[in-house]
């Protein structure tokens, strides 16, 4: 098997790598939490990097050509995921701890692993870019807002914070990525044959590693606030698909609206959670969430990408 082939093999089978660290990572947890703090920060930014240099400033163009396609997802993020979150936390009858840290999730961002799968599935990765820019800026006023209307409990965000993450992690990796796409594009087309396997990789041991550590709290958790946050990202992907397939009839931006309103920034929410609540269990629903999402997002990879 040469090169090309490994490096293919390893983006096609994206679910299955993982599924299996995660579940390896429940097993032995020390395998993967090593994996964590500024690695997380730094494997996101590589990760954001290789993004960037399969992008031209010609992607972005169409976006702001058409910007109906980003302002319905934000939409849909803002609006459906928020009273998913709601709605779910009512049916399941859940504890007021676990409801609004659900609640809390749901009016959460996208995150950058919503990018990565709109990479790997071949959406519009521009317009995953944007979405997750624009609704990160957004959530500093709407998550607190939002979570404080759905829940009765008030979320102090920091507006530097989230500001200061999104230019870490996204804008400056993807502004490199297009700037060597645009003014050396023979080490673009190296470094463009493995980086989605890398990728691949990277994404694994992320979610192994949040897993790892989280692993006490996931495995006493409950049936029941395990099944609402399947139902809550199933029902973004499937909500955020189909209302944008009817409007707009284009399979990239539909498959590309579907991933970011079905996965949202865990990792925020994580944070959120236990910086603002006095009760530890408010975090768990965001923790469980990184995995469901990641694991939702890989099978999307792969079914895609076997069509």
């Amino acid at each position: 098997m040469n090169f090309l082939s490994l490096t293919n093999k390893i983006t096609q089978n994206f679910a299955i790598i993982v599924i299996s660290a995660s579940i390896i990572s429940i097993i032995n947890p020390t395998l993967f939490i090593w994996f964590s703090g500024d690695f997380i920060t730094y494997g996101l930014g590589f990760i954001m990097l290789s993004m960037g240099l399969s992008l031209k400033t010609s992607d972005f163009y169409q976006v702001f050509k058409t910007p109906t396609w980003a302002l319905l997802g934000l939409s849909l993020q803002f609006t459906i995921m928020p009273f998913l979150g709601w709605l779910l936390a009512d049916i399941f009858n859940l504890p007021t701890f676990f409801a609004v840290g659900l609640i809390l999730v749901s009016c959460c961002p996208g995150g950058t692993a919503s990018n990565v799968i709109a990479y790997l599935a071949k959406a519009n990765l521009a317009l995953s870019v944007c979405m997750t820019t624009f609704s990160t800026m957004g959530a500093i006023f709407l998550t607190p807002f939002l979570t404080s209307f759905l829940s009765g409990s008030y979320v102090n965000v920091s507006a530097w914070g989230l500001f200061y993450s999104t230019v870490q992690v996204v804008l400056i990796p993807v502004s490199i990525g297009l700037l060597i796409n645009k003014y050396l594009p023979k080490k673009t087309s190296f470094f463009s044959s493995f980086s989605p396997a890398l990728a691949v990789i990277l994404i694994a041991l992320i979610v192994a590693s949040i897993i790892g550590q989280g692993k006490e709290i996931i495995l006493s958790s409950g049936l029941k606030l395990l099944f609402s946050i399947l139902i809550l990202h199933v029902l973004g992907f499937t909500f955020g698909y189909f209302i944008s397939n009817y409007l707009f009839k284009n399979q990239a931006v539909s498959r590309t609206i579907s991933i970011e309103v079905g996965m949202q920034n865990s990792g925020l929410g994580v944070v959120l959670a236990q910086q603002n609540f006095t009760n530890p269990m408010a975090a768990i629903p965001a923790a469980i969430s990184s995995l469901i999402h990641s694991i939702y997002g890989s099978i999307y990879v792969y079914v895609v990408n076997r069509k």
